[in-house]
């Protein structure tokens, strides 16, 4: 995990941000790794849900709702492909109460979108969305007890008391690997340097000419997927060296790369310039490398503690693997 003043580089939002990180519940002692998967509910009686899948659903309160056990309706069903276990997913999420009938939180609201890990740590109000397909909108109810535990989640402006509606907007799979048309190597970019298995774990700069005072950006990879816009939150593995370094000083693809993706906002402010700029408009599935120079990155004083000096020219492979 990056030290915490270093998160303005990645801020991690892990798969089950701390918004969610109460909502697992009392343990039911099923067998079943997604109790509440595939259960429907009159509920839904008390609301009427329009809107398209990837855009903040239009919730039309009739009445207050009354839930109890976790139940689920798929509203609109996609014509992706369908979730298996441990597959990552991009999701827009819209929580309402529905005691009093009104919305107390939205990732369309926050332009954070969320991605989900189809696994047993998943919360259970959550599990609906396994064996979903990708394009799917699906909508939750439960009480607040079910949801959240005991103590409800206040920090959202739900009482242990209350009723919860969720709808989870399920916009995009998280790739395993990048997909598409190689390119060859420029000749300003430094070597990268692979383990047996063929994952890069730094870069060699012997021989690289020195960097210039420009964003450089190459894709190694150039993916099929929709554009990266700016606003949007995308999945990545990445490695950062600073120049002429001898290691890396962060990376997330580990030895096999397979490394969990990290999540976070682009074009926003939320991360160093050269990957606001550099990475705005890359299709997904691509493999970049970004050479950023200091002031665009942490600029004069760097952040030597972090292995990043002063004046540092960092470099960068970054493989874009969803987004939404």
């Amino acid at each position: 995990m990056l030290p915490a003043r270093r998160l303005a580089l990645f801020p991690a939002l892990i798969a089950c941000c701390a918004l969610f990180l109460t909502a697992c519940g009392d343990d039911s002692g099923s067998d079943e790794p997604f109790p509440g998967a595939g259960k429907t509910s009159d509920r839904l009686d008390a609301v009427t849900i329009s809107g398209e899948v990837g855009t903040a659903p239009e919730v039309e309160w009739k009445t207050a709702m009354d839930a109890g056990k976790i139940e689920s309706e798929t509203i609109t069903k996609g014509d992706g492909e369908a979730l298996a276990a441990d597959d990552n997913v991009m999701a827009q999420l819209w929580i309402g109460n529905g005691s009093v009938k009104k919305e107390t939180y939205s990732t369309y609201a926050d332009k954070k979108a969320e991605m989900l890990t189809v696994n047993d740590q998943l919360p259970e109000f959550l599990a609906p969305i396994k064996d979903a397909t990708v394009g799917s909108r699906i909508a939750v109810t439960a009480s607040a007890k079910e949801a959240f535990g005991e103590a409800g989640n206040s920090g959202i402006g739900i009482g242990n008391e209350d009723t919860v509606l969720v709808i989870v907007d399920l916009v995009s799979k998280v790739a395993d690997e990048p997909s598409g048309t190689k390119s060859p190597e420029p000749s300003w970019m430094p070597k990268p340097k692979l383990n047996k298995q063929g994952v890069i774990k730094g870069f060699d700069f012997e021989g690289a000419p020195e960097p210039t005072d420009d964003l450089r950006r190459v894709q190694l990879i150039k993916g099929d997927g929709p554009r990266v816009k700016k606003g949007q939150t995308i999945a990545v593995r990445y490695l950062g060296q600073a120049w002429g370094e001898d290691k890396p000083f962060d990376e997330n693809f580990g030895d096999t790369g397979t490394g969990a993706p990290t999540t976070f906002s682009i074009g926003t402010g939320a991360v160093i310039k050269g990957w606001d700029q550099g990475l705005e408009g890359v299709p997904v599935g691509s493999r970049v490398v970004l050479s950023v120079p200091a002031e665009l990155g942490y600029g004069a004083d760097g952040q030597p503690d972090s292995g990043i000096p002063k004046d540092a020219t960092l470099v960068f492979m970054i493989d874009i693997l969803g987004a939404a």
